[in-house]
């Protein structure tokens, strides 16, 4: 299931100049290796990952697996210019933060690379967050931007405060074994 998340061969990989399929770059060696071989050296390193994508991300996607492939590579969170709608709260349910860009914005117009460092600046408890809110991202190149977090509801807030809807589902459970 991980190994076939982005292994789309109509991708358009800007890392790689635009060049299209599976593959991707491992920014601090240069390496040229699939979309998983990357993600699972970032993962083992220990560092989070993003995912910066165009309109509509996750249209044409198995929607059954197309959320968790991303959350086994060590995604945390994507932004995007726009979201397919399922595929969006899939991408809640397995606790991956799902940003849109402001109109007229983009990983282009903003010059992203790619090769940067992103923070996101949450609020430090999930229910200080609010549906739609504006956050702040920057990268360490000194860009700043700001981006609306697509968390849309309140159940999906707490979903997202629990790691995503299986954590939260095992906790209710456990909960609800204790009292009975």
């Amino acid at each position: 299931m991980a190994r076939g998340t982005f292994a789309n061969i109509r991708i358009v990989n800007k890392l790689l100049n635009g060049e299209v399929g599976p593959k991707t770059i491992h920014i601090p060696t240069g390496d040229k290796l699939s979309v998983f071989d990357v993600a699972m050296r970032y993962k083992e390193a220990g560092h989070d990952t993003i995912v910066l994508a165009g309109a509509e991300y996750g249209s044409g996607s198995s929607r059954d697996w197309a959320a968790k492939g991303p959350m086994l590579q060590g995604v945390k969170a994507v932004i995007a210019k726009s979201f397919e709608r399922i595929h969006r709260s899939n991408l809640v349910g397995m606790g991956i933060i799902p940003l849109c860009f402001k109109a007229g914005e983009d990983a282009d117009t903003l010059g992203l690379t790619g090769h940067e460092r992103y923070t996101i600046d949450l609020p430090l408890k999930a229910s200080d967050i609010k549906p739609g809110q504006d956050v702040t991202v920057t990268t360490d190149s000194g860009k700043s931007f700001t981006c609306t977090i697509r968390f849309d509801t309140q159940v999906e807030l707490t979903y997202f405060d629990h790691g995503g809807i299986l954590p939260y589902v095992i906790r209710n459970l456990i909960k609800k074994y204790k009292k009975g």
